[in-house]
């Protein structure tokens, strides 16, 4: 049996700007009463849960952390219906727009949180998760603003403690100080090993990267880094 999962220890500041900007549609509005409640993961507050049990026969889990419009997330279920997705996502928008990508490809195998991946991180036991993935997250560029990065110390050791051995863990942002400051977290959180070799390991999107809107819309101060971790 999992050990009970301890409360977290990160403060209540929020690690995500606005959760809604403008009026959902109709089909979006209607999707959150007809949809989301049949993928939805199972509610953090109501205490633990096993990730394991909403992906039988053995299927790798992702997590995508903030996944945006869905595009990334939607794209990476329909390469591998194998695997269960799980995105986390508390703009209300986004979670929209990834129910209708969801809809209209009739995926099976994603189940999203429609707030902070936190409160799901916190549910799951140990090594639940093969994969994790946090793409573009909210660069919070101020120095005043850093304490409210997604990335701190306790969120890297979260997810060391909810990857795998094996397991795979990638961030990518198109901010060169928060690329320095997530990988100063990451490489002194035991268990989790970057696997770069050489520049281009994190210069070159990895092969089965997908390029969202977001992405293209190029907002940040460098081109996108990838870094990519295995743990140990």
């Amino acid at each position: 049996m999992s050990t009970p999962v301890p409360p977290p220890t990160w403060g209540p500041l929020r690690s995500f700007g606005r959760i809604k900007s403008r009026t959902l549609k109709p089909r979006q509005a209607a999707l959150f009463d007809s949809l989301l409640p049949t993928i939805a993961v199972p509610d953090p507050a109501e205490g633990p849960f096993d990730p394991r049990a909403l992906a039988p026969d053995g299927a790798e889990i992702w997590l995508e952390i903030g996944f945006g419009g869905g595009e990334h997330l939607a794209e990476q279920a329909a390469r591998r219906p194998d695997a269960l997705m799980i995105g986390c996502e508390p703009f209300l928008n986004g979670v929209g727009s990834a129910l209708r990508h969801i809809e209209e490809r009739g995926l099976k195998n994603v189940r999203l949180h429609a707030g902070d991946a936190r409160e799901v991180m916190a549910a799951m036991p140990d090594a639940a998760l093969d994969r994790v993935m946090i793409l573009f997250p909210d660069p919070w560029p101020k120095a005043r603003h850093a304490k409210r990065r997604l990335v701190q110390a306790d969120t890297a050791a979260e997810f060391a403690r909810l990857l795998k051995p094996g397991g795979r863990l990638r961030f990518v942002t198109d901010w060169k100080d928060y690329a320095d400051w997530a990988l100063e977290r990451f490489l002194k959180t035991p268990g989790l090993a970057w696997r770069a070799e050489a520049a281009d390991d994190w210069r070159v999107a990895p092969s089965d990267h997908v390029t969202t809107r977001y992405e293209e819309k190029k907002l940040g101060d460098t081109a996108p880094v990838f870094l990519e971790f295995s743990r140990l």
